[in-house]
This record gives structure tokens, C-alpha cells and sequence, in this order.
């Protein structure tokens, strides 16, 4: 059963639109091009990086049952999806948006609260990490239990960090040898942290959703 939420999108509106916030499927593989220019859209207003993925990537994502999505009735909103690395030993919640009237409403940090507890469900034992610049991105990490640590914490995976190539701050890296960059590296250990009660919730109503 899809996890329903009701989101107030403008304090002046007088009726409230509905939410859904689910692991996507193949159903909504036609939405890749709208996820795609949403992230393009973002990196060029932001003006920092924000790596690029190919359509085919985000389909594999999806197909995989690796992607949270969100829907206001049948409008795209927002967007996530889990990769894991390191033969399963890392997790990362990568690619979150969300489309830019539906901003400024805690919509990106349910859906990272929904990614962060796929990642739990499906790969318990992993440690969830992330590399964000964005200000808002690092305030939800931490309300999840991330903490910051460096680039040398995270996975060795070559295949992780050729990921990176897509943005524009690529450089960086590379200069300093994958010690550090534009980007803040934020780890969850699962070892030293504990699952809020809120997350326990999602992860129980997720594993409902990816038993189906």
C-alpha cells in the first residue's frame, strides 16, 4: 500500500492536493526525461554540481526497485534513488529533487526520509552515505543521523566515484585525489547510529511495498 500523505503546497490555496510518496516502478518509467531535465534545471539555477545520469541509468534505478518517487496526483514532484557499492557494504541516496513550485514545503526531506529507509530496508547492514553542497540536503542528513567525515571514509569503489564525472566540479576531485571537493561527505553507520522512530515506520511500511 502506497504511503499517502497530504502536503499543503501554498498557504493560500484553499484545498489541500494529494501526495504520494512510493518506491517507483515500471509504471513510471515515463517520467525519466521530466527527472532528467528537473536535475539539469536545478544544477544550472544552482550554479554548482550536480552530476548527470542517463536515462537509461534512471530506468535501471527504477526497474531495480531502487528509486522513491513522488507524485502530486498524477504531476511529477520529486525524485531518489539508492545505489550501493563496495559489494553492498556502502549505500548512497543519490539524485534528489524536487520540482521547483513544489519547493519550500518539506517535500525534499520526506522524500529523503523515504530513500534513506529504502536503503535501510534493502541493505541493513550498509553504511548510507552521501556527497551534497547544498545547505538544505546536509540539514536533512543530519536529522537522519549522518555525520560529516572524510572523503577517505567512504567507499574505495572506482565505480562510485567515475559517477562523479558528470559534474562540473570534477576537476576538483581529481586535483586533490579523491581527498576532498566542493562537496560535504556525510556517513551513516548503522554500527554507531540508530533508526529514529519516524524512519522505523517508513522502512516497516517499504519492505510491505518491496514484498509485493
Amino acid at each position: 500500500m502506497n504511503n499517502i500523505e497530504e502536503l499543503v503546497l501554498d498557504k493560500k490555496m484553499e484545498a489541500q492536493q494529494q501526495l504520494t510518496i512510493q518506491i517507483a516502478g515500471e509504471e513510471h518509467l515515463g517520467y525519466v526525461q521530466t527527472i532528467l531535465d528537473t536535475i539539469e534545471a536545478a544544477a544550472k539555477v544552482r550554479g554548482t554540481g550536480i552530476a548527470k545520469r542517463s536515462p537509461e541509468y534512471l530506468e535501471l534505478k527504477i526497474k531495480e526497485g531502487k528509486a522513491i518517487i513522488a507524485l502530486i496526483g498524477e504531476e511529477f514532484a520529486g525524485f531518489c534513488y539508492i545505489e550501493s557499492w563496495g559489494n553492498k557494504q556502502y549505500v548512497a541516496n543519490s539524485g534528489l529533487i524536487v520540482v521547483e513550485k513544489f519547493r519550500q514545503h518539506g517535500l525534499a526531506k520526506k522524500i529523503k526520509q523515504h530513500a534513506f529507509s529504502l536503503a535501510r530496508a534493502m541493505f541493513p547492514d550498509a553504511k548510507v552515505f552521501g556527497l551534497t553542497s547544498g545547505a538544505a540536503v546536509m540539514k536533512i542528513n543530519t536529522e537522519l543521523g549522518y555525520v560529516p567525515v572524510s572523503f577517505a571514509q567512504l567507499t574505495d569503489d572506482d565505480a562510485f566515484w567515475r559517477g562523479c564525472q558528470g559534474c562540473v566540479n570534477y576537476d576538483v576531485l581529481t586535483r586533490t585525489e579523491r581527498k576532498y571537493c566542493i562537496c560535504t561527505a556525510m556517513l551513516f553507520d548503522p554500527e554507531k547510529q540508530k533508526d529514529k522512530k519516524e524512519i522505523k515506520i517508513i522502512i516497516k511500511d517499504l519492505k510491505k511495498q518491496l514484498k509485493k
